[in-house]
């Protein structure tokens, strides 16, 4: 019952997570929003997703889980209720920084549930898990181009819905108290935070998530470019890429029953690093398609497996450990797609010696990954 209650947070999350980019073209037009005031929006939310994923931390510690689950799908319900009464460009951006910030705590909460009911396999199940963050993604595009005709208000209120049902499964479901209850104390924190290990895994999600949002986020502009049409490039992204990550998590949950997680990532990373270098450097829709889902396979254990070594190793205070892990995570995707596009520029050849920052920071977690390794021994 516990893990489907971090399935069902991890769905919702899932959802709201693509909300802004299936609903961004509806609310830029009745609003008449500049390029500038989306960008504004888009970060407003990622902004709330890193301070509420570092805050909460402590919370989850010194309050359970379960609280933190409640709090945050009280936040995305409120948020997404309100929305489509919102009136100007300032309440916009603060619903967003809302459901940012709900998003924020529900990740975090329910990936540090799972760590902590399935220590014996806390990869394989996390991964388990975050395949339903992939399927809330993919629902959400689908319900509003097939069901609601694009009616943007329709999806937020169904959304909502869906939250408020998930929420009252959270209450009504009995979780494991905090373990760190009777003996939390804020000053431990600050140590927790200054460890190398830490530290490391932070950066390594950073340079993870980096990669998957350069990805997501230029991958069909490169494709574009090479001569590849627009239809197709989209295609390869969410057939390709998408379903690519999908069938990884369920693959790499089988096989973290045994093989060490550490192993794993480091077998993804040099995976990442060679199919991205390659998908960049072809003109061909059918071998773009194959390798971008290679790419899709390699990147799926990473974010779930990080989780799952933080845990490990941080057994006291994980909440707060995860928590700092994710933030990481969360500032990679509000830096990766903006450091792109200043390499770039306006310039669509430029583009794909911009997006060779992809397997070079890959190459860059292969080096840290066998940091990480060291330091765990």
């Amino acid at each position: 019952m516990l893990i489907f209650c971090a399935v069902l947070a991890i769905f919702v999350y899932g959802m709201i997570a693509a909300m802004l980019g299936t609903i961004l073209p509806d609310l830029s037009d009745r609003f008449h929003l500049t390029p500038s005031q989306n960008g504004a929006i888009a970060f407003s939310q990622a902004l709330g997703l890193m301070i509420a994923s570092l805050a909460v931390g402590p919370l989850l510690d010194s309050e359970g889980d379960k609280i933190g689950l409640i709090l945050g799908l009280a936040c995305i319900a409120l948020a997404l209720f309100l929305l489509p009464r919102a009136g100007s460009f300032g309440r916009i951006v603060a619903l967003l920084f809302l459901l940012g910030v709900g998003g924020g705590i529900v990740v975090t909460g329910a990936n540090a549930l799972v760590s902590g009911v399935s220590e014996t396999h806390r990869a394989s199940a996390l991964n388990l898990v975050n395949l339903f963050f992939g399927l809330g993604g993919l629902l959400t595009p689908f319900i509003s181009a097939n069901l609601f005709q694009r009616k943007w208000n329709r999806l937020c209120y169904s959304v909502a819905v869906l939250t408020v049902a998930t929420l009252a499964v959270q209450c009504f479901t009995q979780m494991p108290a905090p373990a760190a209850a009777s003996g939390f104390v804020l000053s431990q924190v600050g140590p927790i935070l200054g460890r190398p290990l830490l530290l490391m895994l932070g950066l390594f999600l950073f340079l993870y998530v980096s990669c998957e949002v350069g990805v997501w986020n230029w991958l069909p502009r490169h494709l574009i470019a090479r001569g590849i049409p627009e239809a197709r490039a989209l295609n390869i992204l969410s057939l390709g890429f998408a379903l690519g990550l999908l069938i990884g998590r369920v693959g790499a949950s089988r096989i973290l029953i045994h093989v060490p997680a550490i192993e794993v990532t480091l077998a993804a990373s040099i995976a990442m690093a060679v199919t991205t270098f390659l998908m960049l450097r072809t003109d061909k829709p059918a071998a773009a398609a194959a390798l971008v889902f290679i790419a899709g396979l390699s990147m799926a254990p990473v974010f779930p497996t990080v989780l799952a070594i933080t845990g490990t190793a941080f057994p006291h205070l994980t909440g707060t450990a995860i928590g700092f892990v994710i933030t990481c995570g969360w500032a990679g995707l509000a830096v990766s797609s903006r450091l792109i596009g200043a390499i770039a520029g306006g310039d669509p050849l430029r583009l794909k010696k911009a997006l060779l920052l992809i397997p070079a920071f890959a190459v860059m977690m292969v080096i840290l990954n066998l940091g990480i390794w060291s330091t765990m021994k």
